[in-house]
């Protein structure tokens, strides 16, 4: 079974021949094969949420959602150092303030530090399950309970990733997921919006849709609700999309199996740390991480991985994402969000302004099990299709390097 093979193929053959290239159709016309409806409804149901909307990439899922909460001037929103640029940029382009805050050894939001970055401006916690591992869900749901704030759950890089058994994107009021090239199962671009919120399902899909309501038949005319964009996805994603949503069981059974065998096989090296998983059984395992002994032994086994430490990875940690830094300085006199309702106190970010996440990931190795991408540092490990005998290999060799370094 190939991961994109004949499937997608069909699939995308059937909406060509179709004549239907848009989201909207004739329902009363049986060329009319409503790949996006279809994909919506078989997400939700496999999410487990009432509601899913298919949009045209994570980081439109991301501004869609934040939309439909209501955020907007003045509104702080808690957000990790070490996410996708989308997750912090999103943000931004809503008027509102991101206020970063440390990782902890799952590489997702550090509780203790989330309550201490709580101001009375804090409108919600953007919880972002980073690498396909769960976060503290008790925990930070358990905060955004108690303090009245909304939980808005990135889901980007985890798709069919769960928690206690139940999936991520669920446990918050909102969630968004991305069907990027380098994500669990990939349209090649594409993003999904979930909710149980009936409400939020409808002022979502007007944001995504220019304003109109949720309807399947021709074009809406009057009756809009709110402004809207355009962040619609067509047929063509869609049905690529619903062809790897069949096989999002299959290939994350593959991905914990492959992971499995090399990890045991690391766990021989006992100076090495793993990556803390909070629900071993939720975890999607498109990655293994672990932490080196010291930030100069990490450099030097990246560097015989001809890889980077993740504290390099591009734009996935705040110190690298230099078009935010120093320039996105917010005073109460006005900002870079045009944002004058802020009445907090100066914000600077800056390189090192979360010390506990820098020390993390400058001593952090990406080992791709099933995602690489030189943008999460991961270009050395394995593929979901290598067989045991490859790991095995690929296994022995990293030990070798890794004991050379230590």
């Amino acid at each position: 079974m190939d991961i994109i093979g004949e499937e997608e193929k069909q699939a995308l053959l059937e909406v060509i021949e179709s004549g239907y290239l848009y989201r909207y159709g004739d329902l009363k016309d049986p060329n009319f094969k409503a790949k996006v409806w279809n994909l919506e409804q078989d997400f939700a149901k496999y999410i487990g949420t009432n509601y899913a909307l298919a949009v045209s990439s994570g980081t439109t899922a991301l501004l869609t959602a934040l939309w439909a909460m209501k955020i907007g001037p003045g509104d702080e929103i808690i957000v990790p150092g070490y996410t996708f640029i989308a997750s912090i940029t999103s943000i931004i382009f809503a008027k509102a303030i991101p206020i970063l805050a440390e990782i902890d050894e799952t590489l997702t939001l550090d509780p203790e530090d989330v309550k201490r970055k709580i101001t009375p401006r804090t409108k919600a916690i953007m919880l972002v399950h980073m690498l396909g591992n769960p976060g503290h869900l008790d925990e930070i749901t358990k905060i955004a309970k108690d303090h009245n704030l909304i939980l808005i759950e990135d889901c980007a890089q985890a798709c069919g990733a769960s928690f206690h058994g139940k999936s991520v994107g669920t446990f918050g009021q909102i969630g968004a997921f991305s069907l990027n090239i380098y994500k669990t199962i990939t349209a090649g671009d594409g993003g999904m919006v979930v909710t149980n919120d009936e409400n939020m399902y409808k002022r979502a899909f007007a944001i995504h849709d220019q304003g109109h309501l949720p309807l399947r038949q021709g074009v809406e005319q009057g009756k809009r609700t709110v402004l809207g964009l355009n962040f619609r996805m067509n047929e063509l994603t869609a049905a690529v999309a619903e062809a790897q949503l069949k096989k999002l069981s299959f290939i994350k059974e593959k991905l914990k199996s492959n992971k499995a065998q090399l990890k045991t096989i690391l766990s021989e090296i006992k100076e090495i740390k793993f990556r803390k998983i909070l629900d071993e059984e939720g975890d999607v395992g498109t990655l293994l991480t672990f932490f080196m002994p010291s930030i100069e032994k990490a450099e030097k086994l990246a560097e015989k991985l001809n890889c980077t430490t993740i504290a390099k990875s591009g734009w996935h940690v705040y110190n690298n994402m230099e078009h935010f830094l120093g320039q996105m300085t917010v005073t109460d006199e006005g900002c870079p969000f045009k944002c004058p309702f802020y009445k907090g106190p100066q914000i600077k970010y800056e390189k090192g302004m979360l010390p506990q996440t820098d020390d993390l990931l400058n001593r952090a190795i990406n080992i791709s099990v099933g995602v690489s991408d030189v943008g999460l540092g991961s270009a050395y490990g394995i593929g979901i299709t290598s067989t045991q005998v490859d790991i095995e290999s690929k296994a022995r060799n990293l030990v070798k390097m890794i004991r050379e370094c230590l």
